[in-house]
């Protein structure tokens, strides 16, 4: 992110969440009418006016692999998030939010606190927007400038925001660590840890780090593009060297998968293989004492 802009990035991903809806419904995981708006309220209105005539773009070869995965990534998430809610859980924070609505299209959040944290450009648009488009999110808005402030101090700051440090939390990490540097990496995982009572849970995605340091051609060319809008991506574990971080930081694994492979899980063969990149996973980790490991 540039100086005090809105993440430009975030808006990408929340308008590939919207366009779920021109795919076939075989492929539709993910129902987001919030997404578009933040790209564009022009592209929004156009996607509600004509999804029919707009459809076979969502086919194109490249987006509709870009289309595919944020379904795929987004309802992994979801259902980590809805199957710990169903086990009684209350408290969910969204690190490094962006223009990500849960609170407001998941029912099963009614009953819990939700609390985004993000930077304050990026936070700022994404009321703007909503109120414009008259949706009230029930969220507790957390200011926090990632880049000026140390993340020691953000358990505190939650705290005062209405979190309860004792009882556990979800946390939601979608779509940051690969922008982080190594130190911010290790810092968030330490402060996550910190307001992460036993019971809680982590659900984030990473880019294996093969995706950083020998990328694909098509991988360069989306590098390249997200350098330049300053988002440029810094960091990857690979696969087997990730328990041992979590559990060096209190954190134990639970569940790490390709989204290639949770594709096929979740979509019609001829749509999975649309998402074919191993490099780009989704891990599930939990505080002590939390829940037995599942494969």
């Amino acid at each position: 992110m540039r100086d005090d802009s809105p993440s430009r990035t975030a808006a990408f991903v929340a308008a590939a969440r919207q366009l779920g809806a021109l795919l076939p419904p075989s492929a539709q995981l993910v129902e987001d009418p919030y997404g578009a708006a933040f790209a564009s309220p022009v592209f929004s209105r156009l996607l509600e006016r004509r999804q029919d005539s707009l459809r076979p773009f969502a086919l194109i070869p490249g987006l509709s692999t870009w289309i595919l995965y944020m379904q795929v990534r987004t309802r992994v998430i979801d259902d980590a998030l809805r199957a710990w809610i169903e086990g009684g859980g209350r408290q969910v924070v969204l690190l490094g939010a962006g223009y990500d609505c849960r609170a407001l299209r998941m029912p099963e959040l009614a009953s819990a606190e939700v609390f985004e944290v993000d930077h304050p450009a990026t936070q700022a648009r994404k009321k703007s927007i909503l109120t414009r488009m008259g949706a009230r999110s029930p969220s507790h808005y957390v200011t926090w400038d990632f880049e000026q402030r140390p993340m020691e101090d953000l358990p505190d700051v939650l705290a005062e925001a209405g979190l309860d440090v004792k009882r556990p939390t979800f946390t939601i990490w979608e779509g940051v660590t690969m922008y982080l540097t190594d130190a911010a990496i290790d810092a968030s995982l330490r402060a996550i840890r910190a307001w992460s009572a036993p019971g809680s849970q982590l659900a984030m995605t990473y880019f294996a780090k093969s995706r950083i340091t020998r990328p694909s051609f098509v991988t360069r060319a989306m590098k390249a593009v997200v350098g330049a809008v300053g988002e440029p991506w810094k960091f990857g574990w690979t696969p087997d060297e990730l328990p041992a971080y979590l559990e060096e930081r209190e954190f134990r694994l639970v569940r790490d998968i390709a989204m290639a492979d949770a594709a096929y899980e979740l979509l019609p063969t001829e749509m999975a293989r649309h998402v074919a990149s191993p490099d780009r996973r989704f891990a599930l980790a939990a505080a002590p004492e939390s829940i037995a490991v599942v494969s």
